[in-house]
């Protein structure tokens, strides 16, 4: 039975922060550790309750679509082996083992760069209010869960923990990081979309929405970082049960947030998650690794 890591504790690193998921350190003048944990979070809150091994499924997702999507845009990933980590890192092997990534220092973007394929979600309860998604008008009569017309650039602004992420309209986007870098972004983040949307279609599962970031390295040039098209980051569904008009089945934490729901959950305060929540919802990861690479994740 593979053990839970709620927390990293690598004293001989300088930790810089703890986010939702992932621990992040400074290991030397251009790099940085990010170690991602088990803990689970929804509505923006970490659960009390961490998933056993969700950590390395959602780093080797990770390192797949990096690899994947690598020719669209540089990305920060320099190894996911801690075999080719210093030395300062590898002492610490039994926590950071499978679930971390080293990685170039890059100037982070403030910006949560979200493409919606589908509208569902925060969209879907906008669009029934104002016919509109980050207040861009969409056709009307759309229903629920019903593809787009065209992917939709729709960014947020990153909040720090304990509050929330805010959608805004593109145009607030180029007021934060300006004209030039916002269309760039947008740009490469449909283009990331469109790429990752039809692989995976091809292999059973429809990307309804997901969230990249990004930074700037030293030369201005762009790049993708943190972590890219994982079950945390994007909604997957399966694509034999696809059905516009309701809400979809899925491989990722809409099975945690609809259990939140169904017990009244007050949107702020951490809770004790039950067995039965924390093993289906660990089995919509594997099951979404095993369609996407064809492969077993490795929790060992």
């Amino acid at each position: 039975m593979i053990e839970a890591l709620f927390e990293s504790n690598c004293p001989d690193l300088k930790l810089i922060a703890r986010g939702k998921v992932r621990d992040l350190y400074d290991v030397d003048a251009d790099t940085l550790l990010f170690v991602a944990t088990d803990r689970i979070s929804a509505y923006d809150v970490i659960m009390n309750s961490p998933i056993a091994g969700k950590g390395k499924i959602l780093t080797q997702i990770s390192v797949f679509w990096f690899n994947y999507l690598k020719d669209i845009v540089p990305n920060h990933l320099i190894t996911a082996n801690i075999d080719e980590m210093p030395e300062s890192v590898q002492k610490y092997r039994s926590q950071l083992s499978g679930r971390s990534l080293l990685v170039k220092k890059v100037t982070v973007l403030p910006i949560e760069a979200i493409v919606r394929g589908y509208i569902t979600g925060s969209g879907w309860k906008e669009y029934q209010k104002k016919g509109s998604v980050c207040e861009i008008q969409l056709p009307e009569n759309l229903r629920e869960s019903q593809r787009l017309p065209e992917a939709l650039f729709t960014p947020s602004t990153k909040a720090e923990y304990g509050d929330h992420d805010e959608n805004i309209h593109p145009d607030r986007c180029a007021e934060i990081i300006g004209e030039e870098r916002a269309k760039e972004m947008q740009k490469v983040a449909l283009e990331l979309y469109e790429r990752a949307a039809e692989y995976a279609a091809g292999r059973g599962i429809i990307i309804a929405d997901t969230k990249f970031e990004f930074g700037v390295d030293a030369q201005g040039k762009i790049m993708l970082i943190d972590e890219v098209l994982t079950p945390d980051s994007s909604r997957f569904w399966p694509k034999s049960g696809y059905k516009v008009g309701k809400s979809q089945d899925s491989y990722d934490k809409q099975y945690l947030r609809d259990y939140l729901t169904s017990i009244d959950f007050d949107m702020k305060s951490p809770i004790d998650l039950p067995p039965t929540v924390l093993d289906n919802t660990l089995k919509k990861y594997i099951e979404a690794y095993v369609k996407l690479t064809g492969n077993r994740p490795d929790l060992n």
